[in-house]
């Protein structure tokens, strides 16, 4: 393992240099084009098997090993958001109003130089590696779904994957059994009232009012409906209504995002959303439409899966450095493959203020201290190699 992880550090210099050009050209997500383009080029040149257009523009990458066995899948995502970057760096993005604001460039950029160490070193692999590059992950329906459907996790037994964290110190690595991330859902409320002059409230039947009252109240579903050790959230992100001063609205359009993690909670806040917007608007005479989109489904880490990430993220990092952390109100769309196999996904800590990465995440000076790639990579690589050796079956495998 030592000889691959020194690999790892000779290679830091590039890992910095692909994750800069990607910083540097953003794409935005169900956009990307010369993103994909760029990492299936860059695994070709270095020999790995290429899949493109994967669910629509996914990149898979396919390494076998010297001796067959189990295959693992490692993922990274690369799409971008639509954020003007104000960091004061060399590497800022040259696309006005994009950015990588939440690291999938790292990310991107950690599992390109994984690849390359594997391949390197496939003669010493029992079994195969799937190298999984995302599109869309920050929108949903997002791209995993898609890539799955095509065929990404055919043949895998085990994913892993990392979210390089600035809310997390560098050197350390955050992880935890079961639900880590959270369903992340969007809803969209439009009030239709009657709309009228300003002097005139008793002859109109006013949006922004009814509105208002509906966002107040939504903050009683949780404080005051679920049990207070239920974690939940509802958040109103978007109220837009009305244009001049002196003109009652007679539309509001409220836009906001549920989180929970389980079934009931969220089926419960549906329900109370909608039960209390019509009676809301049936009091004053109003109509409503109520839209919930439901989105990625709860990050659910596997407990043996987990525990085997957990050693060796501290033979890499150190017992003391490696974290069970609190679960994020967040949502990511790997939970898809989760779903499908067994697998963790862990965050690998990359905030570090001397060195401007303490902004959070889609943050427009988001930034990383870019050693977390390395000890991404170090952990990857370690339980690729360790989880092919331990299930390797030399007797069972001869026979075939």
């Amino acid at each position: 393992m030592k000889r691959l992880w020194d690999r790892l550090e000779e290679l830091f210099s590039e890992t910095v240099e692909l994750r800069r050009y990607f910083h540097q050209y953003p794409e935005l997500s169900f956009h990307e084009e010369q993103t994909p383009k760029k990492i299936a080029e860059y695994l070709q040149s270095i020999g790995v098997k290429v899949k493109t257009g994967v669910g629509g523009r996914g990149v898979v990458g396919i390494i076998h090993g010297e001796k067959p066995g189990k295959t693992v899948a490692l993922r990274a995502d690369f799409d971008a958001l639509p954020i003007q970057d104000e960091k004061t760096v060399e590497y800022r993005s040259k696309v006005p109003g994009v950015m990588h604001a939440c690291g999938h460039d790292a990310h991107t950029a950690t599992l390109l130089t994984v690849a390359k160490v594997l391949q390197e070193h496939r003669h010493l692999l029992k079994g195969n590696v799937v190298l999984i590059h995302q599109f869309a992950e920050e929108v949903a329906p997002g791209g995993a779904i898609a890539m799955i459907e095509d065929g990404c996790l055919d043949g895998v037994d085990v994913i892993f994957g990392t979210h390089l964290w600035s809310t997390l110190p560098i050197g350390t690595v955050g992880y935890r059994k079961g639900a880590i991330m959270a369903a992340a859902d969007k809803f969209t409320v439009t009030i239709q009232g009657k709309g009228g002059h300003g002097a005139a409230p008793h002859e109109t039947i006013d949006s922004i009012v009814i509105g208002t009252t509906y966002v107040q109240w939504l903050q009683h579903i949780v404080s005051r409906r679920l049990n207070p050790l239920t974690p939940a959230v509802v958040t109103v992100g978007s109220f837009h209504a009305g244009g001049a001063f002196n003109v009652i609205a007679d539309q509001a359009s409220i836009v906001g995002t549920v989180r929970t993690f389980d079934r009931a909670t969220q089926d419960f806040i549906i329900q109370e959303m909608e039960n209390y917007l019509k009676a809301l608007c049936q009091s004053v005479g109003a109509s409503y439409r109520f839209d919930y989109e439901k989105g990625y489904p709860v990050v659910h880490n596997h407990e043996k899966e987990t525990e085997f990430l957990v050693e060796c993220a501290k033979q890499v990092m150190g017992k003391e450095n490696v974290l069970e952390m609190e679960p994020v109100m967040g949502g990511e769309d790997f939970a898809y493959y989760l779903e499908k196999v067994p697998g963790v996904f862990f965050f690998t800590g990359a905030g570090n203020p001397e060195v401007g990465a303490q902004y959070p995440h889609h943050h427009p000076k988001f930034d990383i201290d870019e050693r977390a790639m390395l000890h991404a990579a170090k952990i990857l690589i370690s339980a690729t190699v360790s989880y092919l050796n331990e299930h390797f079956d030399a007797e069972s495998l001869a026979s075939v």
